[in-house]
């Protein structure tokens, strides 16, 4: 149902009681009603044309008990931001660009996964906040993060998405390496040796950083110390650095 713009309320009804994903992304515009009614479908909706949400049609929609995906919304209220982390899977907010410190608040409350690949920025508020996520965070269109925001996030549970990030401190791989989930950091290009031996003591059991294409001997002596499963592009590497991971039996 690509190609449909608008849909009645009727139909909307009818569609809740569908068994199948519902790939209602043409919609640009959702009423209340219609969204009362979508928001009793048990399954997938993807409602991804929507740039806007009333507070009413997001109080509903917080209702759905499987994935949500509104990656379309380009500004979220927090009071729809109080209802939608209520959804009972996975949240995929993707078009937002920028969130406030309340709507942050709001939906680190969500216990399913939460996708943010939209955000360019976050505060170290913000970042507290959505650190209280239990079911998988994904904000990848981060290119940098403060020490005390990566000391927040080290605490959310299951999954850390930072791919977009192309740099990373000490102190903030120091406290990354405290995260207990999937840590993905595939942006990073290099590693200081110091990073890297933090990083070799994530206490989670994926590290992937299939972006690196300088690293220090020392720094891959560290990692390739990492008990659990890590992804590293040994062809981009320096020589020396990709046999010391053979030799360890990273490949």
């Amino acid at each position: 149902m690509a190609g449909f713009t608008s849909i009645e309320d009727a139909a909307a009804e009818g569609l809740s009681k569908s068994s199948t994903y519902l790939h209602l992304n043409g919609l640009t515009d959702l009423s209340d009603a219609a969204a009362e009614s979508l928001s009793k479908h048990k399954g997938v909706v993807y409602l991804n044309g929507l740039t806007a949400l009333s507070d009413a049609a997001a109080e509903s929609l917080g209702n759905c008990n499987y994935n949500l995906y509104l990656n379309g919304l380009i500004s979220l209220s927090d009071a729809a931001a109080e209802s939608l982390s209520k959804c009972g899977w996975r949240l995929n907010l993707d078009g937002l660009t920028s969130l406030s410190d309340a709507a942050a608040e709001r939906l680190g409350k969500h216990e399913g996964g939460l996708s943010l690949d939209g955000l360019t920025e976050l505060s170290d508020a913000a970042a507290k906040s959505l650190g209280k996520n239990e079911g998988g965070l994904s904000l990848n269109g981060l290119t940098e993060l403060s020490d005390a925001a990566a000391e927040s996030l080290s605490k959310c549970f299951s999954s850390l998405d930072l791919d977009g990030l192309t740099e990373l401190s000490d102190a903030a791989a120091e406290s990354l390496s405290k995260y207990e989930g999937r840590l993905y950091l595939d942006g990073l290009t290099e590693l200081s040796d110091a990073a890297a031996e933090s990083l070799s003591k994530h206490k989670g059991w994926d590290l992937r950083l299939n972006g690196l294409t300088f690293l220090s001997d020392a720094a891959a002596e560290g990692l390739s110390k990492y008990k659990g499963e890590l992804e590293v592009k040994l062809d981009k590497l320096p020589e020396s650095a990709a046999d010391i991971f053979r030799e360890n039996g990273v490949v």
